[in-house]
């Protein structure tokens, strides 16, 4: 059942990534972000991001401790990055507002975390999923997380452009200003 559950999640998350990396090509027909709340795009988004988190979960749950960082190290070295990750990612959810997070335009933001970096969200995710993955230490949770990492990395090639479509100077002075994650 387990290889089931993680062969469903990495087929959503290669289709995810593709449709970031399609997106960033063909920027006239994207997927990421959406064209809006009732798109198919939108659905596809976030209808596979919910589907690879339930899934991540009981990998995390199945797999537990099975891997190779044995011991209480690899809590001590990802709590800390959960929380911080965590942090940084709700921040930036908090300064850009709900509509802004899940890809729908609602205003242009460069204030609080984004002032450091214009994706706080990612990093902050990015983070997060590595102090996850070193406290649970499972094989197949660190394969599904890097390929969520791989689409946070890929996902600002896609919304930058729509980002400059959409916010015009202001965003080509943001994007001279700040740097693009760290």
């Amino acid at each position: 059942m387990s290889n089931i559950l993680f062969g469903i999640a990495v087929l959503i998350l290669i289709a995810l990534v593709a449709g970031v990396i399609w997106s960033a090509a063909v920027p006239e027909r994207r997927i990421w972000p959406p064209p809006g709340r009732r798109s198919w795009q939108y659905r596809f988004t976030w209808g596979g991001t919910l589907a690879v988190s339930g899934i991540s979960i009981l990998l995390l749950l199945m797999y537990w401790n099975s891997w190779v960082f044995q011991g209480q190290l690899r809590l001590a070295v990802g709590i800390p990055l959960v929380v911080a990750g965590v942090a940084l990612g709700l921040s930036g959810v908090a300064t850009a507002g709900l509509r802004n997070t899940l890809g729908v335009k609602d205003g242009f933001v460069s204030a609080g975390p984004y002032r450091f970096t214009r994706n706080p969200q990612y990093v902050g995710n990015i983070v997060a999923l590595l102090g996850v993955s070193v406290i649970a230490n499972a094989l197949l949770l660190w394969i599904t997380n890097l390929l969520v990492i791989l689409w946070f990395l890929l996902a600002p090639l896609a919304e930058e452009p729509w980002l400059e479509e959409q916010y015009g100077d202001a965003y080509r002075e943001y994007r001279r200003r700040v740097r693009r994650f760290l």
